[in-house]
């Protein structure tokens, strides 16, 4: 079935607080076992600021950098982006185990007119919790950290034109 690879977005807000590198790193290294299970096909990370430890982790991971402080990093980094389907992540986020199977099921037997899978988010604050639930019945306003979008979606704006039906999927996201 792996016929369809992802590209992962993967956003730090504040390169300079004193984890982030280690929370960035956190989260490529899982990626690395998407990229050996042919799931993730590339990476993008999206920095509201430029930092030289961001830009070397860049380098050396191979990953796109691109220093975006508007409205949307998932917008800015779908730009860049060069598979059909993308993974938002925050730096710090940690797929648990059973992501890959769980996203290439996903991308691999959505209908054309299937938008956005979310992963659940147990360590995301109640309010965002409170606004996922909302959006499995009125649909996705704008891609979340979780979120597997189209990049057709990302790439019309911060706000969804047409607001996508979110489908919940079993697999999660730990914080590091």
């Amino acid at each position: 079935m792996r016929a369809l690879m992802l590209s992962a977005v993967t956003y730090l807000a504040d390169p300079a607080h004193p984890d982030a590198i280690d929370r960035l790193a956190d989260t490529l290294g899982v990626l690395v076992s998407g990229v050996a299970g042919g799931l993730i096909g590339d990476a993008v990370i999206v920095a509201r600021r430029a930092s030289d430890a961001v830009a070397a982790v860049a380098e050396a991971t191979g990953a796109v950098l691109v220093v975006h402080a508007g409205d949307s990093p998932y917008t800015a980094g779908a730009a860049l982006a060069r598979r059909d389907w993308i993974l938002c992540l925050e730096a710090g986020d940690v797929p648990a185990e059973g992501w890959i199977r769980t996203l290439d099921r996903f991308v691999g037997t959505a209908r054309p007119e299937t938008g956005l899978g979310r992963l659940h988010r147990p360590a995301a604050g109640w309010r965002a919790r409170l606004i996922g639930r909302a959006e499995i019945l009125t649909g996705a306003r704008r891609a979340r950290a979780g979120d597997v979008v189209r990049r057709e979606a990302l790439r019309s704006g911060p706000v969804f034109t047409a607001r996508p039906k979110v489908r919940p999927l079993i697999a999660r996201i730990d914080r590091a």
